[in-house]
């Protein structure tokens, strides 16, 4: 049977928001309730940090949590020094955006369903989009799309609108084919994590400023798992006024 252990990035320093995951979200802050929906599905938890506020709030809670360096280039980077400080030997690594506190415990156990598949290296979300929301949500750059091949095999992410709907209007588009976004949540094979943290920098992630199109450039397969749970990622003081009626719509 497979292990996993889940690892939850969480950095203070943040252009937009410094300080986010020590963020409260009504009476627990933003990592606590990560680390708690977290919990809810995997036995080992962790958080990785390089800030001392972060490494203090999370014991408060009676959390984990490991310091890491603060020179990491992504979460995937700070995810493989967390799993060798740990001394973990878990055959899978979850990683947890720090800034999901809504995440699902369903959207967890389906990237766990991803690796019962031997051919997996890494798993990822995408979720179905809906045409209601019109052209100009779709083609929101801060919302990576996503398109697969018929084993649900990620071919290619991008900022722009993929797949291109020709003859079409784009107002259209929406409504005539069913397009994909990414959801950022990861897994990985602990042999697998190890060599993606060696992959130099490729030309797709630099010019669409996206991790997983270096691996997928440097031969990497990405399964995903569809999902459609709502999930509100905190980018900044607004998402979090967003996230605080959310919370409360869920709690009544």
């Amino acid at each position: 049977m497979l292990k996993f252990i889940g690892i939850i990035p969480a950095r203070y320093a943040s252009t937009r928001f410094p300080g986010k995951p020590l963020a409260m979200l009504g009476d627990r802050s933003m990592i606590e309730r990560v680390y708690r929906r977290v919990a809810a599905v995997l036995p080992e938890v962790a958080v990785a940090t390089d800030d001392e506020r972060i490494v203090r709030a999370v014991e408060a809670f009676g959390g984990k949590v490991v310091m890491t360096s603060d020179a990491h280039r992504s979460g995937t980077d700070r995810c493989r020094e967390a799993y060798h400080l740990l001394g973990s030997d878990a055959d899978v690594v979850i990683n947890i955006q720090g800034d999901e506190p809504f995440i699902a415990p369903s959207q967890i156990q389906a990237l766990m369903d991803c690796f019962e598949d031997k051919e997996v290296q890494i798993a990822s979300l995408a979720r179905p989009f809906d045409s209601a929301r019109g052209y100009d949500a779709l083609a929101d750059p801060n919302t990576p799309k996503v398109v697969m091949d018929n084993r649900l095999n990620a071919l290619y992410f991008s900022r722009s609108v993929i797949p291109y709907v020709r003859g079409k209007e784009k107002a259209e588009w929406p409504a005539s084919v069913q397009f994909y976004t990414h959801v950022g949540l990861y897994g990985y094979r602990a042999d697998v994590l190890d060599r993606l943290s060696q992959l130099p920098q490729t030309p797709l992630e630099l010019a669409e400023s996206l991790e997983q199109l270096r691996w997928l450039q440097s031969g990497y397969g990405i399964r995903m798992a569809l999902t459609t749970e709502p999930t509100i990622g905190i980018d900044t003081p607004a998402d979090l006024a967003a996230a605080l009626e959310y919370l409360k719509t869920i709690e009544e």
